[in-house]
């Protein structure tokens, strides 16, 4: 086995981080006006500052901002597309326990979508690059976001008569914002696709069937907008997947293995890599390991960042080896399943925790890789 070069590495991760104490107070100050957007800026360029060097100190070769910018994984980013706008309104898909859920934020399309305007990540993109020196990474919420927890109530039939034209625009309104990317020298991002997963879920395929739409279909659907959107990448440029089942203060939305969607998933969808959850029964066996083609890498979720409990080292090492017999080992790496902070809150494990768990990952990555 040898190290890998370009991403994904042998040591990855998914990408989000639990906030410092110093953001989450200027955070609070901020929204109560106490303190400017300029001031609040200055701490999260700080804070910025500090967590890239605290991956850089663990060993990981792929760096992200923690996402310290937003408040969610991708309300932020969709809400800034060109046609799409977030407001108050009632979540239709639950989190797993009787605790806090995410904030009603939902999202919907107020004009035709295709077009591009500046977006504001792509600051946030190059402030990372140009504080690293290892590969920043940039995560945006794959497209299929915008269309599986709402359906047909975030898209007016006044604005898009035929669903398939809404499809189309977005993949191209994605293309351009991904493109744009690329210009601004981003050559790792990663599309972060629950959506897949929840159709492994049996309830979650009822609840589609039920607003009159059909589960089978949507993963052709999906797999064509993510298409689209990588559409105009450069050569040099890696695109991964990060497939999850919900995330949010260490809770869940869906259960199911992945042979539901395999086929499409490893075989129309043209990104580069998978970063997979896979550290619970939830997440089913590796069996559908088999369909990734040889030119393909997976990303092993094994480490969990829902409990700062630490893994097994062994336990670890004997998972890898279960799903090297559906692939090769040469195609796998090892991550966390998800990110510590899907939202602002954070997971409930603490930061040394975090970073316990991203070291023996990197550790773990150099025993069996090398």
């Amino acid at each position: 086995m040898s190290e890998r070069t370009k991403p994904p590495y042998r040591a990855d991760h998914v990408g989000s981080l639990l906030r410092p104490e110093p953001l989450k107070e200027a955070r609070a100050k901020r929204a109560v006006g106490e303190i400017s957007a300029e001031a609040l800026k200055a701490v999260e360029d700080r804070e910025i500052e500090n967590v890239i060097r605290r991956q850089e100190e663990v060993g990981l070769k792929s760096i992200t901002d923690g996402e310290f910018r937003r408040v969610s994984w991708n309300y932020d980013f969709l809400e800034r597309l060109a046609g799409v706008e977030s407001y108050e309104g009632e979540r239709k898909i639950k989190f797993s326990t009787q605790g806090p859920q995410p904030r009603s934020v939902l999202l919907r399309v107020i004009g035709k979508l295709g077009g591009y305007k500046p977006h504001p990540m792509i600051d946030d993109f190059q402030f990372l690059m140009n504080h690293t020196k290892q590969t920043a990474k940039m995560t945006i919420p794959s497209p299929s976001s915008l269309h599986f927890r709402y359906g047909r109530d975030a898209v007016p039939e006044t604005i898009y008569p035929v669903m398939d034209e809404f499809y189309s625009d977005l993949g191209q309104s994605y293309c351009k914002a991904v493109r744009a990317f690329a210009d601004a020298g981003c050559r790792y991002l990663q599309l972060d696709e629950v959506n897949l997963a929840y159709l492994c879920d049996p309830t979650l395929r009822e609840h589609i069937k039920a607003r009159g739409e059909d589960p089978v279909a949507l993963p052709d659907i999906y797999a064509g907008m993510i298409n689209a959107a990588i559409a105009d990448i450069p050569d040099d440029m890696t695109i991964t997947m990060h497939l999850c089942r919900g995330n949010f203060r260490s809770s869940f939305v869906a259960a199911g293995g992945y042979e539901p969607v395999a086929e499409t998933l490893f075989n129309s969808i043209k990104v580069h890599g998978y970063f997979m959850e896979y550290d619970t029964e939830r997440a089913g066996g590796f069996e559908p390991l088999r369909l990734v083609p040889k030119d393909k890498t997976v990303v092993l979720g094994l480490v969990t960042s829902k409990s700062g409990t630490l893994e097994s080292r062994d336990e670890i090492k004997q998972r890898i080896d279960q799903a090297a017999k559906y692939i090769s080992l040469d195609q796998l790496c090892l991550s966390p399943q998800c990110g510590f902070a899907s939202t602002e809150e954070g997971n409930v494990l603490s930061e040394s925790e975090q970073w316990a768990k991203l070291r023996t990952i990197v550790e773990i990555a150099e025993e069996v890789w090398g």
